[in-house]
């Protein structure tokens, strides 16, 4: 049996239907009327007849154009389906070898330019990588525990002071504020997501924080009636 040329052709790999027909001992014209009803029948049933079999033509030793097909992987399988016996088994076994050694072939790097994109690529997946790590990687427990001891600073002086009538009444109520606050800023469900890389402007931003209008004057009242009872 004669070895099946395979080739690669727009990125597909295909073989011509004259390698089939001589590997399998057809006449051409015999084997292009099984195609053309193959072709036929894939159209009716919503199937791309393309992934199987392309039409093609070729110059004839009478310099004539002749029809022939450009057979897929998958249309050698429906080509071979309808063989059967020793023909069928070597004429699956050809092709399925031919095929996996192209595509092993075209994997594999053919000079040094080649190589020397593969490595560039291979770089490129690594700096994404890394670029992700950076993007999604979250605060540590240093980190973290910054951001609590600067809210916790800001609310204290919002309320006015540790030992003020607002810290007493409404201390817990101010840090749900700021917390939330910061939350929906940098659109995170707990303030200990936040990424690495927006650190700094947590802090800036917990720096920057005021309590609402409403907290505001609420806070004020309760620290006048503290003043006003001394």
């Amino acid at each position: 049996m004669n070895q099946l040329k395979v080739v690669s052709m727009n990125g597909q790999l295909v073989t011509d239907s004259r390698e089939v027909a001589e590997i399998t001992n057809q006449n051409h014209k015999e084997l292009l009327r099984k195609i053309r009803n193959y072709v036929q029948v894939l159209g009716k049933r919503n199937f791309a007849p393309t992934d199987f079999f392309i039409e093609s033509s070729y110059t004839s030793s009478q310099n004539k154009q002749m029809p022939c097909y450009l057979i897929t992987r998958i249309g050698c399988d429906m080509v071979a389906n309808k063989m059967t016996g020793e023909k069928g088994i070597l004429f699956t076994a050809e092709y399925v070898r031919r095929f996996e050694e192209m595509k092993t072939k075209l994997q594999e790097p053919q000079n040094e330019l080649q190589i020397l994109q593969r490595a560039v690529n291979s770089l490129a997946n690594v700096d994404n990588r890394v670029t992700y790590l950076e993007d999604h990687m979250r605060i540590d427990g240093v980190q973290e525990r910054k951001l609590q001891n600067k809210g916790k600073s800001i609310v204290i002086e919002s309320l006015g002071g540790i030992r003020s009538s607002a810290y007493e009444n409404i201390a817990r109520k101010v840090f749900a504020a700021i917390w939330r606050d910061f939350k929906n800023h940098f659109q995170i469900p707990r303030y200990n997501e936040l990424p690495r890389k927006q650190f700094e402007d947590g802090m800036k931003f917990l720096g920057m924080w005021q309590p609402s209008t409403s907290l505001k004057i609420e806070i004020e009242q309760l620290n006048q009636q503290i003043r006003g009872v001394m």
